[in-house]
């Protein structure tokens, strides 16, 4: 967990030397050992970036710097070098895709696919039985809306099970019964208007496993690797019919499991009958190494060919051990970005969470601010050098530089310990002789664990040295995490932000205690040698806390001072196994030195050993403590249901974590206008001339208010908008520099906050954001007391419903209905915070768990229903809040909750496979609050 760690106390900065020979350090942890931020050393270091190199430490900053080791001679630490002075081409942002991403409008919402700048999707055909959701016509138009360039249509997906089941006596038979279904999927294309632009057709997957392979459901059991004829014609024909119907079409293929040495003979064929296709396709479950590798070997495919350079989509990369984890996809996204190529995320688990990337349907983990950094990147790539170049579970990089903006970023992770962040050629043109260097952490969370925006570790001047270099070492780095640095001119700006973390240790579940029966240490869980299991910190994890144990796991805690800390419980619970199922979220009991003692309910997944995080605080004193999580407890009740323990983190609750969270406009996604360097805070500020835009990827923790401070300096004003929606209050801004306070309700996660110029040029600063309470304040309404009609009935059968009642039965035709009525104070746009679970799921035919979201169709006052759609919560007794922005009027507005099943997309049919429910979630509560007041 690297920062930066200042070389005095003095403001918290490093004196502007070029050069520094002590360097204040973190011990690096171990695997499965304590990850300890205090516990420094000091160690001397030889330069070898020559005698003008500056350098800043990045450590995380503790509360006592006090050391615990002398001095030593130490080996040079490993070098990434950023060579800003050569350009390797624009940048491309290919690295963002998905492979059955996207279930629909709203799962993930339109926040979480812009804001991951998700440039491509592949996902079934439309009305096709693979799985639920994720109909390819459906997410056209929320995913283009949203940003995204194109949705990839997997034709073949108009069949059930994998290999694809094609009904047919024979070979011929099964491709004319494709052939009719393509002919009605391009047909369907036709009529989405702009939208067709945006699709691209996959007539195959895989062919050499599925549709011409050697398998039962095979064309004639050959495999076109060792034969080709079956297969090149059957392409020939597919290609020349989706043309014939839409002569603009763009196709893409063979789309093989990987790049096979017979593409080569296919792109022969393909270019002597005039069926190359538009776009090459093929599937990386391998290495970032060999992303390099194979999309050089291609290049060379098609020179020795004479066709190209083709447009490519690696359209599955990664597997279960490197997703949602940023330290391991950050080398994919340096090898899919230096080779230029569009690539998606692999879908080893549910659609419709972006690939283990969207938590509930408006939060990110980590994996998410990871893609949400990257596709911030702007300008072009520059070289990066890395240690061990192509070397995957190595450290390594991507970068950029915006010649316009003035600005470079770099990404990069992989490796635990220390490492020189090295950037060479340094324009001072561009930047002057002293740099401002942001430096951010983005952490893993797991797959199912929200994380708040990334962690700002330092902000300082660095002078540049007389070589053009500016040195970074980062010391005490984790592996599962990914970091960000910013360089922007210096020697202007404001006053550098301190880092918005403090003390924080890591102790693993495997290296607490454990009393009473039942234990069992579970692992090694995901690993490099173990790439199809699941990334878990220090490779192990604890089960034993379960129904009818008297398990107590015990973690003995050292803190540095008193206060108020963090705790955070990385646990998993299998939603589908047997001791979960009866209540869902498995409660344990928490207690500091055998008192205090709360009720934690752990967070569910769709596997075993799928991580989420439940999160608390507790008052510690300095020194140590025991920290324990029990199956019973004498004051509080039993455990139900069964559960696993990854780790718990501690973190420090001081003023720097409690400060508002500080947003720098030059950092900002701008539209229309650059960065102007030197202001009152960061590097600088932004002009926002009319209708140029500054938009900020907003978090936040819960649904609710939060006050949202516009600093500027001043010469315009101008307007904010919240996801998407014009806010009615007064404009930003004046004639003089100032902050202009608006509290604003934010979704919980992800919240799109956009500041367009309206009059002169406002010189935007910064967003400062807190939560805070006591304006927009919500008015709460239990569905048990609204009015219920036909089927739909209260019931407690849900016992973590607020009330121990909620409403079910909604749905499976418009008269079975939930209506309440809800009272607005005054006319406008307000939040619609509804309480919901949905736990039911599809039969799968192979690995992937079908979870269904489920639908509710809203009307307000009687106006025209808007179709919501509510993601799984695992379980009908696990409530989550999803909120949707209404118009009311003043006084009472009447809700109407309704659901029907939804026929396929020509209105004549419906799926055979329970993978569109006709119900709506059960609903527990909803609240209506304002969306702003200033």
């Amino acid at each position: 967990m690297g920062t930066v760690l200042p070389a005095t106390r003095t403001g918290g900065l490093w004196p502007l030397s070029n050069r520094f020979d002590i360097v204040l350090d973190l011990d690096s942890p171990r695997p499965g050992s304590p990850t300890d931020t205090t516990e420094t050393s000091v160690r001397r270091r030889r330069r070898t970036t020559g005698a003008g190199a500056a350098a800043v430490a990045v450590a995380v900053l503790a509360t006592a710097l006090a050391t615990t080791g002398g001095t030593a001679d130490a080996a040079e630490p490993e070098r990434l070098v950023v060579d800003l002075g050569t350009d390797t081409g624009a940048f491309h942002g290919g690295a963002s895709g998905s492979l059955y991403g996207v279930y629909g409008d709203g799962v993930p919402s339109r926040n979480l696919l812009e804001g991951m700048h998700v440039r491509t999707v592949s996902t079934k055909a439309q009305d096709g039985p693979q799985h639920p959701g994720a109909d390819a016509l459906e997410v056209l138009p929320p995913f283009v809306d949203s940003g995204g360039k194109d949705v990839y249509i997997y034709m073949t997906d108009i069949y059930r099970g994998f290999p694809y089941q094609w009904p047919g006596a024979d070979g011929p038979a099964r491709l004319a019964d494709f052939k009719e279904k393509i002919t009605k999927q391009v047909r369907q294309v036709l009529t989405m208007g702009e939208y067709r632009d945006h699709v691209v057709y996959v007539p195959f997957n895989e062919p050499e496993g599925n549709m011409f392979g050697t398998g039962e459901w095979s064309y004639n059991k050959v495999s076109w690797l060792n034969d080709p004829q079956y297969y090149f014609t059957a392409w020939k024909e597919v290609y020349r019919l989706i043309k014939s119907l839409d002569p603009g079409a763009r196709i893409a293929g063979p789309n093989t499991s990987v790049l096979y040495d017979q593409v080569k003979g296919f792109l022969r064929y393909a270019k002597a009958n005039d069926v190359v296709p538009d776009v090459m396709t093929w599937h990386e479950l391998s290495s970032p190494a060999a992303v390099r590798t194979n999309v050089a070997k291609y290049r060379q495919m098609e020179k020795d060919v004479g066709v190209g350079p083709l447009p490519v989509n690696v359209n599955e990369y990664g597997h279960n051990y490197h997703l949602s984890v940023p330290g391991q996809v950050v080398q994919w996204v340096s090898a899919i970005e230096e080779s230029k190529i569009d690539a998606d995320l692999a879908y080893w688990n549910i659609d419709g969470n972006l690939n283990d990337s969207a938590v509930e349907a408006n939060k990110g983990n980590g994996q998410w601010w990871l893609f949400n950094a990257y596709g911030q990147m702007t300008g072009h790539t520059v070289q990066v050098t890395a240690p061990h170049p192509n070397q995957q579970y190595t450290l390594q990089g991507v970068a950029t530089l915006d010649r316009g903006k003035r600005q470079s970023r770099a990404l990069f992770g992989g490796k635990s310990g220390d490492a020189d962040i090295v950037f060479e050629n340094v324009d001072p043109g561009l930047f002057g002789t002293t740099v401002r260097a942001t430096v951010q952490e983005i952490p893993w969370t797991g797959q199912v664990g929200d994380s708040a925006q990334p962690l700002r570790l330092a902000d300082q001047e660095v002078r540049v040295g007389a070589d053009g270099t500016v040195t970074l070492p980062m010391t005490g780095m984790n592996e599962m995490s990914a970091y960000q640095v910013i360089l922007s001119p210096g020697g202007k700006g404001g006053k550098p932000a301190e880092p918005s973390v403090s003390w924080r240790k890591s102790y693993e579940a495997e290296n607490a205690s454990y009393t009473g029966g039942g234990y069992s240490k579970n692992g090694p869980e995901g690993s490099p040698s173990q790439v199809g299991k699941f990334a878990t910190s220090g490779m192990y994890n604890v089960g034993g806390l379960r129904s009818g144990s008297d398990g107590v796991l015990a973690f003995d805690v050292e803190v540095p001072q008193d206060g108020t800390y963090d705790l955070s419980v990385f646990a998993n619970s299998y939603n589908l196994y047997d001791l979960v199922k009866e209540q869902g979220p498995t409660n344990v009991f928490l207690r500091v030195d055998g008192k205090d003692p709360q009720e934690l309910r752990l967070p569910l997944g769709y596997k075993w050993v799928v991580w989420g995080h439940t999160d608390t605080s507790v008052r510690l004193t300095a020194g140590k403590h025991r920290v324990t999580l029990a199956a019973q407890d004498p004051d509080l009740g039993v455990t139900k249901g069964d559960a696993i323990i990854d780790k718990i983190d501690l973190k420090l609750r001081d003023r720097r974590v409690t400060a508002p969270a500080i947003y720098e406009a030059e950092y900002a996604t701008l539209s229309q206008t650059a960065p102007r360097y030197g202001g009152d805070s960061g590097a600088g500020a932004v002009p926002l001339p009319e209708g140029a835009t500054a938009t900020f990827w907003v978090y936040s923790p819960t649904d609710g208010e939060s006050t949202v401070s516009v600093d500027h300096l001043g010469d315009g004003k101008a307007g904010l908008a919240l996801n998407g929606e014009r806010l009615d209050v007064p404009k930003a801004g004046g004639a003089k520099a100032g902050t202009d306070t608006v509290r604003l309700f934010l979704s919980g996660g992800i919240n799109k906050v956009t500041v367009t110029g309206a009059s002169g040029a406002l010189l935007l600063d910064r967003l400062r954001v807190t939560p805070s309470s006591g304006t927009l304040v919500p008015t709460v309404y239990q569905a048990e007391n609204g009015s219920v009609s036909g089927a739909a009935k209260v019931t407690d059968a849900y016992s973590f419903a607020s009330g121990g009642k909620a409403v079910t039965g909604v749905g499976n035709g418009k008269g079975n209905a939930l209506t309440l009525d809800v009272v607005a104070e005054r006319s406008g746009a307000h939040a619609l915070t509804i309480r919901y679970s949905n736990a039911e799921q599809a039969p799968a035919t192979h690995y992937n768990p079908d979870p269904i979201a489920r639908h509710a169709d809203l009307s307000v006052n009687g106006g025209p229903a808007r179709r919501v759609l509510f993601p799984t919560t695992f379980h009908f007794n696990n409530f989550w809040d999803l909120t949707v922005p209404v118009t009311l009027k003043e006084g009472t507005n009447r809700l109407t909750f309704t659901a029907e099943e939804l026929p396929d997309f020509d209105g004549d049919t419906y799926n055979q496979y329970d993978q569109r429910s006709p119900y709506a979630p059960v609903i527990d509560r909803v609240a209506i609050t304002p969306l702003a007041h200033k």
